[in-house]
Parts: structure tokens; sequence; C-alpha cells
């Protein structure tokens, strides 16, 4: 089981923005207009999905075991992030925190240097 988790967190690490985002907001049963709707809302409106991104990514990660359908209501699947998807997330924001950490502490050190010209 570990082999094969490590095996599938290195085919998704890093991570694409949008396949970031689409897992992230399986945290919450949700259908892909509302996984559009809140990525849209919690970006200011700075990422908007179309359901063709939305519907293969949900597609690959369902095959990949890290999401599953919970419930079917009215033609729309209801998705839901399983424990392999959680530990990518974790693993996905811890990297992306150390390279967070690692930007700051440089800008903070290159801007004491900086030379006004």
């Amino acid at each position: 089981m570990q082999e094969s988790l490590e095996k599938l967190l290195s085919s998704y690490i890093p991570m694409s923005e949008q396949s970031f985002l689409i897992l992230l907001s399986l945290l919450e049963p949700r259908h892909g207009y509302g996984i559009m709707q809140l990525v849209s809302e919690e970006s200011d409106g700075r990422i908007n999905l179309g359901p063709s991104t939305v519907y293969t990514v949900l597609y690959k990660m369902e095959q990949d075991g890290l999401i599953e359908v919970v419930s079917e209501e009215e033609r729309r699947k209801v998705y839901l992030i399983r424990k392999e998807g959680r530990c990518l997330l974790e693993a996905e924001s811890k990297r992306l925190e150390n390279l967070s950490r690692i930007s700051k502490k440089l800008l903070k050190e290159t801007k004491k240097e900086e030379v006004i010209v």
C-alpha cells in the first residue's frame, strides 16, 4: 500500500493549480458545477475552470482512487475526496509551503542588498 501511494503521489506532484483546487474543493461533497463555482469564488474570479477541464481531472482522479462518487443527483455526480486524495493534498501543501518559505527568505535577503539606481 505505501509503495503504491508513493507512486501515486509522485505521478501528481507537482500538481497544476487547477488540479490542486479541484481536489481541495472535494474536502466536501460537490458536483462539477459546484467545483467550478467554488474555485472561481475562492480565487476572486482569477481562475475560471471550464467543464472540459473539471470533468477530465475528475475522471482521472476517480480512476486513480483519489476521489469517489458518493451520490448522483439528477444526472449530476457528487464527488468526495478519499484518504489517498487527502494524502496528496497534504504532500502538495507541504511542498508549496516550503517554496513560499524559501521565496520569502530570499526576497527578504535580497531586499537588504538592493541598490538604488
